[in-house]
């Protein structure tokens, strides 16, 4: 992996087999269709080149129409989406990526990647990764990667497949930090990419804990830096060699998360921030993530 230092610039990341990234991204969870596309063109209005999706989302079409509406040269946008557990299965996962591409309106995904390791049903998680290697050798897809899998999903994807994912989308903010999932990422040349990188998911207030964005430390190094919690906690990512996929619908949040270039964190800042880690997950255990639970159909294109 190969970080862009560049603090006046939105740092690259290298992916494993040579394709580079934006290390930052707009991301689209649970963003309604309907308001999808006026959020995904301001986002293109700000300067964001990487749009983060999934087809669990409902919402690609309107990502793809957004796109189109922009104008963009399509080489200057870097486009990432996710096939949903109820399409795994070699040939099912296949006729996902048409799915998907259908309705991004787009020939070449950049990022496919698959969105939970279902470990009670490996064995299709499996003959799914397999579709997504035979999607990027016949050329369909640029990178192939993971969501929400932990070291042991990982070490079993290598002992099955030959193309090691180029990223690792999982849960990672200030007070869930995961690194076991660090680690394990790193040492096989997996970028992390955080989904809730400001701990939007997740609110402890059973714990004493309310939200990252009101958290003291942060607010602290925040005001020391004349930024948001929110800008500060991205910075954090971006400085540690992660990508991020901040998400809103609000013109002046989605510029603000978009400004996190132009300061830098001292190495005792970042210190304070990690060690705010509460171990404590906001999103679902992965093992909770079943057909039976989470199961349900992705349309067609």
């Amino acid at each position: 992996m190969t970080v862009n230092t560049d603090s006046t610039a939105i740092p690259t990341l290298t992916l494993n087999n040579g394709v580079t990234m934006p290390a930052l991204g707009y991301g689209v969870f649970q963003t309604p269709p309907d308001e999808t596309v006026d959020a995904v063109d301001e986002a293109l209005r700000v300067g964001y080149r990487h749009i983060d999706t999934a087809a669990a989302y409902g919402n690609e079409r309107e990502v793809g129409e957004a796109i189109r509406r922009s104008g963009l040269d399509r080489a200057d946008l870097f486009l990432e989406t996710k096939i949903w557990i109820s399409d795994y299965g070699y040939e099912t996962t296949l006729h996902a990526f048409d799915k998907s591409a259908g309705k991004l309106g787009i020939d070449t995904i950049d990022l496919l990647i698959l969105h939970q390791a279902l470990p009670s049903r490996f064995d299709l998680t499996i003959d799914a990764y397999r579709a997504l290697e035979k999607l990027l050798a016949d050329g369909n897809v640029r990178a192939i990667g993971v969501s929400n899998f932990m070291p042991d999903h990982l070490e079993q994807l290598a002992e099955a497949t030959t193309v090691v994912p180029a990223v690792n989308q999982v849960e990672v903010h200030p007070y869930f930090r995961q690194p076991a999932v660090l680690a394990a990422d790193d040492a096989r040349g997996i970028i992390t990419q955080a989904w809730s990188p400001i701990g939007g998911i997740t609110f402890y207030r059973a714990t004493g804990h309310t939200s990252t964005l009101e958290d003291p430390t942060i607010r602290d190094i925040a005001r020391a830096h004349d930024k948001t919690p929110a800008q500060v906690m991205l910075r954090w990512h971006l400085q540690q060699g992660r990508s991020v996929v901040p998400k809103s619908v609000t013109p002046h949040r989605i510029a603000e998360n978009f400004h996190v270039t132009d300061f830098d964190l001292t190495a005792d800042e970042l210190a304070a921030i990690d060690g705010l880690d509460t171990g404590r997950r906001g999103g679902p255990e992965p093992t909770d993530v079943t057909l039976e639970a989470f199961g349900r159909d992705i349309p067609e294109a």
